[in-house]
């Protein structure tokens, strides 16, 4: 490091002033880090459901919507409670479940 005189180690990544972690982070492999409640929300339903949830997010959104309380029917249509949970929840079980496919495969 610049100010320290100390050399980093290599292979690691150091996050820079702005949080910005740069390319090396993709290039590890590195993914997002999701709440446990989300996973665990997600998971359960897929476990509990595992015929309803597929590799499509606006499907999945759809029976996130249905299969818990997060969804209300307002004149004969279905919507969200708490919409940015809903996505979130929907978007762990479409990576979920094409991990799944993808192991199975």
């Amino acid at each position: 490091s610049p100010r320290t005189g100390r050399a980093r180690p290599a292979g690691r990544v150091f996050l820079s002033a702005n949080g910005y972690k740069g390319a090396r982070v993709a290039a590890l492999g590195m993914g997002n880090i999701r709440q446990t409640y989300i996973k665990r929300v997600a998971i359960e339903l897929i476990r509990h459901y595992p015929d309803e949830f597929t590799a499509d997010f606006a499907h999945n959104k759809q029976k996130v919507l249905e299969l818990t309380d997060l969804g209300v029917t307002v004149d004969g249509h279905l919507q969200a409670i708490h919409k940015k949970l809903a996505n979130r929840i929907a978007g762990y079980a479409t990576r979920y479940t094409k991990r799944q496919q993808r192991v199975v495969a």
